[in-house]
């Protein structure tokens, strides 16, 4: 649900992203914006891994310490219908991002029509909340949406359906056979909506840069993997200004 709170976390992203970084880039860094996709099986721990990502990337980024914020599908749908984000974002887009922006949306979706569906409209905010940078965008075809732009990190989240299990019955305060019946109307339903809107399955690994197990792996260390994986893939083997842990 995306709360009052979330909502400010994301007016306070857009002012933040108008801001200039403290540290300026050392040679031969990236000046771009960075940006992170994440698609989950359910109850693989995704919004705890978000979470992490953003705190610790901050701390270990050599030319941005400005906050990152995670959206998922409930927070762009919001802000969609009560901060009408394109019209607000395009203001902030230098011109030719703009463009790159319409070139995507026309080999997603056609011509634009009269008239957007929520699927159009979503995949422009996710687009132009990737082009400010410093977000972590959960579901909706953000790592289909966002394919083209090379600044943007996409990462598989996977697990046992035991070890899921546990999660949602925990998180969503549910039974055995209610928590299964989540898990799969949920996971159904994120795979439909790949297909029928993108014509891509949401299981192909190609898709994605990083494929991590939850099971294995807990959402500190794989905030860490991917915040590693995202940096050197931004800037190289030699991160300029810092290391990483």
């Amino acid at each position: 649900m995306a709360t009052p709170d979330a909502i400010d976390k994301c007016l306070s992203f857009i002012s933040s992203q108008l801001k200039e970084p403290e540290q300026p880039c050392g040679q031969g860094a990236r000046a771009h914006p960075l940006a992170v996709t994440i698609s989950r099986q359910s109850g693989s721990g995704a919004w705890r891994i978000a979470e992490c990502l953003a705190n610790y990337i901050p701390k270990v980024h050599p030319c941005d310490p400005r906050p990152w914020t995670v959206f998922d599908k409930e927070l762009v749908e919001k802000a969609l219908e009560d901060l009408n984000l394109p019209k607000k974002l395009v203001d902030y887009m230098p011109e030719d991002r703009v463009s790159v922006i319409d070139d995507i949306m026309n080999e997603l979706f056609g011509l634009q029509p009269s008239s957007w569906t929520l699927v159009e409209q979503t995949a422009e905010t996710i687009l132009k909340l990737a082009e400010l940078g410093n977000v972590i965008l959960i579901g909706r075809g953000a790592n289909i949406v966002t394919a083209r732009l090379d600044h943007v990190f996409h990462v598989r989240l996977v697990g046992s359906i035991e070890k899921r299990l546990e999660r949602v019955k925990e998180r969503l305060g549910l039974d055995d056979a209610s928590a299964m019946d989540y898990i799969v109307k949920t996971d159904r339903g994120r795979q439909r909506y790949l297909k029928e809107h993108y014509k891509a399955d949401i299981d192909n690994p190609l898709l994605y840069d990083m494929v991590i197990n939850t099971d294995r792996i807990s959402a500190e260390s794989a905030a860490m993997l991917i915040a590693d994986a995202l940096l050197r893939h931004a800037f190289g083997t030699s991160l300029p200004g810092k290391n990483l842990p």
